[in-house]
């Protein structure tokens, strides 16, 4: 079975102003999720993920927090427009950007592990979400950087507080402040990551800012697999929409796109992925971030094998099940059949 992708309606209940600029939106929505995730919200024509700054374990309302962006479509309509009462679409809690649990892969050791967070501006708040499920529900102390321009910009600064004083030598925050300090730089990393390399780590703000964390922690010696990052920015420019055929040769082999029940066939391209052989087709499949993060565009491979580029949102098991991120799979046998969800 796939996740399920349709839209839900769901009301705001209460509106939380937490800096000039960002906002908190509590939902009666009572779906199931892990600390961590995110919603996908469908307004102004257009798909938003935003992650959830609750936590199942401590909070009995979802919260989702969204900061203005300048231009952002969503963001600045839900500013300006959305009040306690109104009604939003969103899609179910999806992501994997939470906390391991004991199933999964690693020793009894690395669920006692610490959890130590780095976050730049609005990072925060899937952090937010991780730190109080790990310190209400496990015995894992948590440390967490958070990285802002000033200290009016700092997100959650109360929430963070009131933490500290609640687990008192399990939790810890640093604030670092760029216009006091500059930006964070490879050594304060290296300093705040310590000698708990076997910790997880988790990474959510500016693509440049995570860069600079990731490439730290692994020249300080931590495994890869201990590294959980969140993006949620596109991470490379799309193509022209009009390329040329001859700068995009067919390749040998046929593609099926099955949408709301009809079926699109048409000549592989090579280095293709699915969601722009759809819109070749003259197709509007359901995508959003087309960076591999938010699972919107999912579709289900039922013919033929593919391989993905970038996976942030996607687990074993749904992979197994054929279950593909369009924007980031592409064939990789002479005939393939995606199915996306109705």
């Amino acid at each position: 079975m796939g996740r399920d992708h349709g839209f839900h309606p769901v009301r705001i209940t209460r509106i939380i102003q937490e800096t000039p600029d960002t906002r908190t939106y509590v939902l009666d929505a009572p779906f199931p999720y892990r600390a961590g995730q995110f919603v996908t919200i469908k307004a102004c024509g257009t798909l938003r993920s935003y992650s959830m700054s609750s936590s199942p374990e401590t909070d009995a309302e979802l919260m989702t927090t969204v900061k203005r962006v300048p231009g952002g479509l969503v963001s600045n309509w839900m500013h300006d427009h959305l009040a306690p009462g109104d009604v939003l679409e969103t899609t179910l809690p999806a992501g994997v950007f939470c906390l391991r649990e004991g199933g999964e892969a690693g020793s009894a050791h690395d669920f006692a592990a610490p959890v130590v967070a780095f976050c730049g501006g609005s990072g925060i708040t899937p952090v937010l979400s991780l730190a109080k499920s790990a310190l209400a529900g496990t015995e894992r102390p948590v440390r967490v950087l958070s990285a802002n321009r000033d200290a009016g910009a700092v997100i959650f600064g109360s929430a963070l507080g009131e933490l500290a004083q609640r687990y008192p030598g399990r939790f810890e925050v640093r604030h670092h402040l760029d216009d006091w300090e500059g930006f964070v730089t490879a050594d304060q990393v290296r300093e705040f990551a310590g000698g708990d390399t076997d910790a997880d780590f988790y990474l959510c703000g500016p693509a440049p800012f995570m860069e600079l964390v990731e490439n730290a922690l692994l020249a300080h010696g931590v495994a890869p697999e201990r590294i959980f990052v969140e993006r949620f920015t596109q991470a490379t420019d799309p193509p022209p929409a009009n390329t040329p055929e001859e700068d995009t040769p067919e390749q040998e082999g046929t593609l099926t796109l099955v949408l709301s029940g009809k079926r699109h066939t048409l000549a592989q391209r090579s280095g293709e992925t699915f969601l722009e052989s759809a819109r070749r087709a003259g197709l509007a499949p359901p995508f959003s971030c087309e960076a591999g993060n938010c699972a919107t565009c999912i579709a289900q491979v039922t013919e033929g094998e593919a391989k993905m580029r970038v996976n942030n949102a996607l687990d074993e098991d749904e992979i197994a099940e054929g279950w593909v991120l369009t924007c980031q799979g592409e064939p990789t046998t002479p005939h393939v059949t995606v199915v996306y969800e109705d």
